[in-house]
């Protein structure tokens, strides 16, 4: 993140939000709001002063899901880049309320700037590389067995990677939510949410195997005596040294259980999850101090109005949908719109890194020709009988057609007059011909596939 920071020709745009996308593939304009940041980062050094003495310190840390506490001026993770702060406009007494001002009186280049505004910047673009990642999938509004959020000692694989690391609000030290005590006995439940259609999704989110195989580790090693038990349906472990990792786990003391927890309740203070061991053929019980739930991966909010903008499609659980499941995993229908990550589908890192450098190549390659090669069976319209409808516009999936207004010369002494009609942008038609059964006036044509050539096809056939 610090050599993309650094490099001349990457320009990072933090604390920003797309709002709107228009153009074709290689004259691309994406209209950017910049949100108010109240620090003057030209001028801020990143010191920390201004975050150490803010009064408001009671505030939900987002990044650590809760668990921890921070300023309303603050970073958003202690690794950000740039490592700057800003300012949280909800939580700022100066902002709501016209009081305080601290971190004004005591920045020692004087950033802080109340009066600063959202900015919105249009910026033009050849390409887009679409990483938006995922969100968790909310267990707590669907599995009721599993307390619908209301044990404390129930959290997500999320919850404790933050308790697990070094720079997390424990400082790597695994404690219970609810009391901060040391747990002697962890469970691990796998497929939240994924591989289950009566509640969740039916795909797998293929991450989880591998990181609650870590998470078990982690509780063996660095809890003395403790216990580690994991709820599984099936063990995955699809990709280099996988399988080595999860006997690595097994070889430390995890208890693997195969079956699906149905209930999880209080006992004292601790939790009982009943299940059934599939591979003995008889229910258990499992007493813990701690439950970890292993929650699918979902796109991420506001991810399907965005394609929608842009003009590509998504599949039916709302990933982004590429144009060619083997042969252009890294396309979309869109041309010049690629795709990394996990907004295609559920992924883990290496799979990411790897489809973000084809996607990076794909980009380069598309800069490193002087002309684009488009697809030579397009739409085209006849103009001399388009009546300007306009049906043809929301049909084309692509938004490759727009009206367009023309000039022509009046018949019988009639001055020259302005009417609208259809046109198409061979840049953006992928020759897909939805737009030429909706034209009423025959006026719109696919190249290769006119009304006369299927004719003439048909004729010869028939002879």
């Amino acid at each position: 993140m610090v050599a993309a920071a650094q490099h001349p020709n990457i320009e990072l745009m933090t604390y920003a939000e797309v709002k709107k996308v228009s153009g074709y593939i290689g004259n691309f304009t994406v209209s950017v709001r910049k949100k108010a940041k109240y620090v003057d980062w030209d001028l801020c050094t990143g010191c920390g002063t201004c975050i150490e003495k803010c009064p408001t310190k009671k505030i939900k840390d987002e990044f650590n899901l809760g668990i921890g506490l921070r300023t309303a001026i603050h970073k958003l993770f202690p690794q950000a880049v740039p490592g700057k702060p800003y300012i949280d406009a909800e939580s700022c007494r100066k902002l709501t309320q016209d009081k305080c001002g601290v971190c004004e009186k005591v920045c020692p280049t004087k950033a802080i700037n109340f009066n600063d505004k959202d900015e919105m910047v249009d910026i033009e673009v050849g390409a887009i590389v679409m990483a938006t990642g995922y969100d968790l999938f909310k267990w707590e509004e669907v599995y009721g067995e599993y307390g619908y959020g209301k044990y404390p000692d129930v959290i997500s694989g999320l919850h404790f990677e933050r308790l697990v690391s070094a720079g997390g609000p424990t400082g790597g030290k695994i404690v219970r939510p609810s009391d901060g005590k040391e747990p002697k006995s962890v469970a691990f439940i796998k497929c939240v949410g994924s591989r289950d259609d009566t509640k969740g999704k039916s795909y797998c989110s293929r991450a989880c195997c591998m990181y609650t195989a870590k998470h078990a580790y982690q509780v063996k090693d660095k809890i003395a005596d403790s216990e580690a038990y994991v709820f599984y349906m099936d063990v995955r472990t699809a990709g280099k040294n996988y399988e080595e990792f999860y006997q690595r786990a097994l070889n430390a003391g995890a208890k693997y259980i195969r079956g699906r927890v149905s209930k999880i309740y209080p006992r004292g203070d601790k939790l009982v999850l009943k299940s059934e061991d599939t591979l003995l053929g008889m229910p258990i019980e499992v007493e813990a101090d701690l439950v970890v739930l292993a929650t699918a991966m979902v796109p991420s909010a506001g991810a399907v109005d965005l394609a929608k903008a842009i003009g590509f499609s998504v599949d039916k659980d709302g990933f982004y949908q590429e144009a060619h499941p083997k042969l252009q995993p890294m396309e979309t229908f869109a041309a010049g719109v690629y795709l990394a990550g996990a907004c295609q589908g559920p992924k883990d890192i290496p799979d990411t890194v790897a489809q973000a450098s084809g996607a990076a190549v794909k980009v380069c390659g598309l800069f490193s020709k002087p002309e684009l090669a488009t697809d030579p069976m397009t739409s085209v319209v006849d103009a001399t009988k388009c009546s300007g409808c306009g049906l043809c516009v929301p049909i084309c999936p692509y938004g490759a057609i727009s009206l367009k207004e023309r000039k022509e010369r009046g018949g019988h002494g009639q001055g020259p007059f302005i009417r609208q009609v259809a046109e198409v942008n061979s840049s953006l038609c992928q020759g897909c011909g939805a737009c030429v059964p909706a034209c009423r006036t025959m006026a719109l044509n696919l190249k290769g596939f006119t009304d006369e050539q299927l004719v003439a096809e048909v004729d010869a056939l028939c002879l």
